[in-house]
């Protein structure tokens, strides 16, 4: 049990809202059953969540101490109340989840509770099978991340062996990645492969493609399949050979068929024409082909994986099925 003392540049508020900014960890969902149970209290009573403080209250607060710690992005699965989830596929080892886009995979300096990885830890943590409490170091964490604009499948780990394996196979490319986007004009030859090399500007948070090698730039292969072209616009699957920064974005735009609402690699006056300004770019399956033993993972060995619907497939290409 804490309690708090309501003092006079206090006074005046209502009871949920000065406790939701004292204890900021603690979800508004439970801020406000704690109330309806009476496990929040004023002046040793039960109170109405819009009672109005006055100085020289006490409020006893009878919550679990994680909620006063101070808020990290490691505490941050406290502050969710009903995680947002889209699973692809689970079990007692692994998660994938269909991030939307928007939606950042951590945290972009500060505090941030709308993460990806803050809901899927809050997921475990919900659910009892992740007990930070009792855990050394260990949290659920991703194995690969996905630009906050780009949608697609993320993989999350739930122990330190899965995340050790997985980790291993995707760093010896025995993960495929598959993405979908919609570019500008059709691509010739419909079906190829893109090689350059990649340099990183890392001030600009952006990359340029050069066609041969120079000091920084790192080499980059993208294999591509055109799906369909309608309209002045082809719907393309790319399969990622390297795992570079903003890959797919920089050499479809550098071989001229720039992604539709990409603002920083394709053209502002057509993504206005179609209303879009995030990239149409979404990693839609994955494929784990271990060609090694993979311990705890081998039975996923040959299994592939794929988020049920795209968003600007139905919208641009109704009537193609990936």
């Amino acid at each position: 049990m804490r309690e708090l003392n309501v003092k006079k540049n206090d006074a005046g508020q209502r009871l949920d809202r000065f406790v939701g900014k004292a204890v900021p960890l603690l979800p508004e969902s439970l801020l406000q059953k704690y109330i309806r149970l009476k496990r929040i209290k004023l002046n040793g009573k039960g109170a109405r969540r819009d009672a109005r403080l006055q100085e020289g209250d006490v409020l006893s607060l009878y919550i679990n101490d994680e909620f006063f710690e101070k808020p990290r992005e490691e505490n941050s699965y406290l502050k969710v109340g009903r995680p947002r989830l889209d699973i692809v596929y689970e079990d007692e080892n692994i998660l994938l989840a269909d991030k939307k886009p928007g939606v950042l995979c951590h945290s972009a300096g500060g505090w941030d509770y709308n993460t990806l990885i803050a809901n899927i830890q809050a997921h475990e943590y919900q659910k009892g099978e992740w007990r930070p409490r009792e855990e050394n170091s260990f949290a659920p964490a991703l194995c690969n991340r996905i630009d906050r604009n780009t949608g697609g499948i993320v993989i999350a780990a739930k122990n330190a062996a899965a995340l050790r394996v997985m980790n291993e196979k995707i760093a010896a490319r025995e993960v495929e990645k598959y993405y979908l986007c919609v570019v500008r004009g059709r691509p010739k030859p419909a079906e190829g492969r893109l090689e350059g090399f990649i340099f990183k500007d890392a001030v600009k948070n952006r990359v340029y493609v050069r066609e041969r090698p120079e000091p920084g730039a790192r080499t980059a292969v993208t294999y591509y399949r055109t799906l369909a072209t309608e309209g002045g616009l082809s719907l393309v699957e790319c399969r990622l050979g390297t795992g570079r920064t903003h890959q797919i974005r920089a050499q479809m735009a550098h071989a001229g068929w720039p992604l539709l609402g990409d603002g920083k690699y394709g053209s502002d006056s057509v993504n206005r024409q179609h209303g879009e300004d995030g990239q149409l770019l979404y990693s839609y399956r994955l494929d784990f082909g271990f060609r090694t033993p993979a311990g705890e993972l081998d039975y996923l060995a040959g299994r592939s994986f794929r988020v049920p619907r795209v968003d600007f497939v139905e919208k641009y290409f109704p009537l193609v099925r990936f």
